[in-house]
């Protein structure tokens, strides 16, 4: 199994956070099939205030090329990454264009 961890922040207003979290309680069924398509097994997100952490479960096969490979094929995809787009925004050191971002594991128990 792979492990990966990654941070975003979300636009700071409350009601477009309220918004935001009231979608993730009825995630479209294709971008969960996509999900799933990819390998992934597990998902989260975690949210303080606006800064959002999500941490993936995956199997081997994962690799982020293939997830985008198998998004392409559901055109809700492109969808939903521009309607959750009108809610998140790029951590303050993103580089352009760069929405969620892999995080450095610094400490294991």
């Amino acid at each position: 199994m792979k492990r990966f961890c990654l941070a975003m922040d979300l636009k700071d207003d409350p009601e477009l956070i309220k918004a935001y979290d009231d979608y993730h309680k009825e995630v479209w069924p294709e971008i969960l099939q996509s999900l799933r398509e990819s390998g992934i097994k597990d998902m989260e997100i975690y949210r303080v205030r606006n800064r959002m952490f999500m941490i993936i479960d995956a199997d081997e096969s994962f690799s982020f090329e293939k997830k985008a490979k198998i998004d392409a094929k559901y055109p809700e995809n492109e969808k939903w990454e521009e309607l959750m787009w009108k809610y998140q925004q790029a951590l303050p050191f993103a580089e352009p264009g760069e929405k969620w971002m892999l995080m450095e594991r610094v400490f294991q128990l």
